[in-house]
């Protein structure tokens, strides 16, 4: 092997090496949902007014059309009263469904709603596709050490 050959090629590794630990280069990828996405967006609703649920929607909606659903891997995040946004029977389940088939996961609080349900009595019953996290902020502050990005619409 040539001298040359061998120094490129050390100075080729190195760069890889760089960029991979610099983030730049996965070597897989963040996220297992969508493994093509560029942007990793994480988007809170600790609210529960209708305007703040209708606004965290038309924000991933309008993600997803500006970036396209395989280049963009969106979560809501909801705890506190922004569970609301997935019970059941929200009147924007439609919107959340739709968002969930392009890829949008929503997550809710099961801390919050352990204590809905000591406070009431009752237990909500949330979209059957939505994800329990043990603890929203919890779930969150992992989710940005992974490299999302928080927004809170």
């Amino acid at each position: 092997m040539s001298r040359h050959f061998v120094g490129g090629s050390i100075t080729v590794l190195l760069g890889l090496a760089v960029l991979v630990a610099a983030g730049t280069l996965h070597a897989e990828p963040m996220s297992e949902s969508k493994p093509f996405a560029e942007k990793f967006l994480l988007l809170q609703l600790s609210d529960g007014e209708p305007e703040k649920q209708n606004k965290v929607l038309s924000v991933a909606a309008n993600l997803l059309e500006y970036y396209g659903p395989d280049t963009i891997d969106i979560e809501i995040t909801t705890f506190g009263p922004g569970v609301r946004l997935m019970y059941a029977d929200n009147s924007r389940r439609e919107k959340i469904t739709s968002l969930m088939a392009q890829g949008v996961r929503f997550t809710v609080c099961m801390n919050t709603i352990n204590t809905i349900e000591r406070d009431t009595g009752n237990r909500p019953v949330l979209h059957p596709e939505s994800i329990p996290v043990d603890v929203g902020v919890a779930h969150i502050l992992d989710e940005v050490e992974k490299g999302y990005v928080l927004v809170r619409p």
